[in-house]
């Protein structure tokens, strides 16, 4: 696993990467594909055009760029996508990652349908958690809200990853007013039982789409949060993973429920991530265009860490201090979630 490896004197004193607001870089969320087997409707439109296969970094490319990041102070690495377990030979990129001395959590964001196939080569290879999207249990909205996606394969995926050994598996869930906000305690129900933890989240405003207003399906963390309270007692805590979200505890479990909410309570004081995009984009901020083309550097000094470090080193204070989401105007994003990095 990625925390097998002691630090080193050598580790202990690695440069960092701290942005000209005084935030230290330690997570990279690195996505390995822009392709998915759902098309969800907050995430993409429902006929999407993806990246020519040419555009999308290599497998030993996207290896070069993590260990550059690790090598400058990163700890932590979350694959993302699109949907990552459509990328071929994926657990072979695990495997090389896991090994990175310095990397202390490797993680990866799925939709959970392919975890059958995948969740024990997967564990084998290194990955430390994985964090599984769930945005409603009625098979019927499962399907609408997901396009193309069956509920009972994602169910299927869960109980592989839980009996391949992984701990704190995390369901992710995007709650959309008059779509599944009656799902809410049915959703902590379920975490409950199969002792999962649960985060809901505000959607966020990637891409225009049609499918809804997003104004109008809004719905807050903290709205979400009192539903649950008129079942369960809800006690906060300084508890982290390293993102953004803010975590509650119930006395009689030990389940985690937890809240990402960038519309209602900006997390950008204390961000510590950076993206990169399948196609080499360095995000520097989830809500904002700046980025960096590592791809070019990667193809023009292929093999060059020094000179991939010092790219990274020169994109960091480029990090903007906050994003800016507002329901009444149209997104100022037009890059999908699926393209962003999940």
């Amino acid at each position: 696993m990625g925390s097998s490896h002691p630090i080193t004197e050598k580790q202990a004193t690695t440069p960092t990467l701290i942005d000209r607001f005084g935030r230290q870089i330690t997570y990279l969320r690195l996505s390995v594909t822009d392709r998915c087997d759902f098309r969800c409707v907050y995430c993409m439109a429902e006929d999407m055009t993806f990246l020519p296969k040419a555009q999308i970094l290599s497998l030993e490319e996207l290896y070069q760029v993590s260990a550059a990041f690790v090598a400058l102070g990163v700890s932590k690495i979350r694959l993302t996508g699109g949907e990552p377990l459509v990328r071929a030979n994926l657990p072979t990129l695990v495997e090389r990652l896991a090994q990175l001395d310095g990397l202390t959590e490797l993680t990866l964001t799925t939709n959970g349908a392919r975890l059958q196939q995948f969740a024990l080569p997967l564990k084998a290879a290194g990955l430390d958690r994985i964090n599984i999207s769930l945005d409603s249990l009625n098979p019927v909205r499962f399907h609408e809200l997901t396009r193309t996606g069956h509920l009972h394969d994602v169910l299927d995926g869960i109980h592989a990853a839980q009996d391949a050994g992984f701990e704190r598996i995390k369901l992710n869930s995007v709650i959309l007013r008059g779509r599944n906000d009656d799902e809410i305690l049915d959703l902590v129900h379920f975490a409950r039982r199969e002792q999962l933890d649960l985060t809901f989240i505000e959607e966020m405003p990637l891409g225009i789409i049609d499918e809804h207003d997003r104004a109008q399906a809004h719905i807050s963390s903290a709205e979400i949060l009192s539903i649950i309270k008129q079942q369960f007692d809800l006690v906060p805590t300084q508890e982290t993973t390293g993102g953004p979200a803010r975590y509650h505890r119930m006395a009689d479990s030990d389940v985690r429920i937890g809240v990402i909410s960038p519309h209602s309570h900006n997390f950008c004081g204390d961000c510590n991530r950076v993206r990169l995009t399948a196609e080499g984009r360095l995000l520097l901020c989830l809500g904002n265009e700046d980025a960096v083309d590592l791809r070019q550097v990667l193809r023009n000094h292929p093999h060059d860490q020094e000179f991939l470090q010092e790219a990274i080193r020169n994109a960091i204070p480029k990090k903007p201090e906050t994003h800016y989401f507002n329901l009444d105007e149209p997104p100022q994003i037009v890059r999908f979630m699926n393209m962003t990095g999940g």
